[in-house]
């Protein structure tokens, strides 16, 4: 039974991160701080999470947010590892479009094949940038291994998206409008602010009437947000199948992203499909 504590039907986490990092010193902060409080450090730390929720299953992507390019890599194994031993998760492995995290890369995008492997994940918050103009030779080969290997084995690409910098989403225009045929491009936390959501709402919609692979959730979305977006979808009847719940944990909170949802104005049909059933089409395999 629902409780305060207890999701009310069946819920699916589309997007959450496993693994531990060192504290840093954000911001030249004067002492290094762990700003999510806590962390999972296994695939079966995350599924305790999930039990005490009531959440069925989950999607886990390596934990990053330090500034140092090798640890998210360092995490695939724990990625690889969890989904193996658990069919209630799948997982992402990270990737970089770096010329310098070449070799990295091309090592993760080995293991793109291996059981409960369905995405790849990449930030550019620790450099380069998403607009396929801005690529020279070196980049554009490593993003183009990267596609090829989510085409060749249907992965949704995960790719941050926050307003401002290189992350914001004028820059992913003309990646979706280059790749998002060819691939699923998932596009997390939906802009991420203000500017994202009034920019992407429409434009979101659009690509799925043109007939592109777009997908997102609604972590980190402000107040609006979620609700205009979701509105949208039943305005213009397009849309429905392309929104994913997810928490973001432990970087965002799991009951402020939950209500995001359960309590829009909308109809529980459209609440249905994005707290479980659009990660059960896109994902069961």
């Amino acid at each position: 039974m629902a409780g305060p504590d207890r999701v009310r039907g069946r819920v699916v986490d589309a997007h959450g991160h496993i693994g531990t990092m060192a504290a840093w010193r954000f911001y030249d902060l004067a002492e290094p701080v762990k700003p999510t409080v806590y962390e999972f450090a296994t695939g079966a730390e995350y599924l305790s999470h999930l039990d005490t929720l009531g959440v069925e299953r989950g999607l886990v992507l390596p934990n990053y947010g330090i500034p140092v390019q090798e640890h998210a890599f360092t995490l695939n194994p724990l990625i690889l590892d969890s989904v193996a031993s658990s069919d209630r998760l799948v997982g992402g492995l990270w990737v970089s479009f770096l010329p310098q995290n070449r070799e990295r890369t091309l090592e993760a995008l080995k293991h793109v094949g291996e059981p409960g492997i369905v995405a790849l994940k990449t930030t550019f918050l620790l450099g380069g940038n998403p607009n396929p103009a801005t690529w020279d030779a070196a980049t554009r080969e490593v993003a183009e291994a990267c596609f090829d290997a989510a085409e060749r084995h249907d992965l949704v690409f995960h790719f941050h998206t926050s307003p401002g910098g290189n992350s914001d989403i004028d820059h992913f225009v003309p990646l979706v409008e280059e790749f998002g045929r060819r691939v699923a491009i998932y596009l997390v936390h939906f802009g991420g602010g203000v500017s994202g959501h009034i920019k992407l709402v429409p434009k979101f919609l659009d690509w799925v009437e043109q007939g592109y692979r777009v997908y997102c959730d609604t972590t980190w979305t402000i107040g609006f947000g979620a609700r205009w977006l979701m509105t949208e979808i039943e305005r213009r009847g397009v849309g429905a199948d392309r929104v994913l719940f997810a928490s973001d944990e432990p970087w965002s909170d799991f009951w402020s992203e939950y209500w995001k949802i359960r309590g829009a104005p909308v109809s529980d049909e459209l609440k249905e499909r994005i707290l479980y059933r659009n990660y059960e089409e896109l994902y069961t395999r």
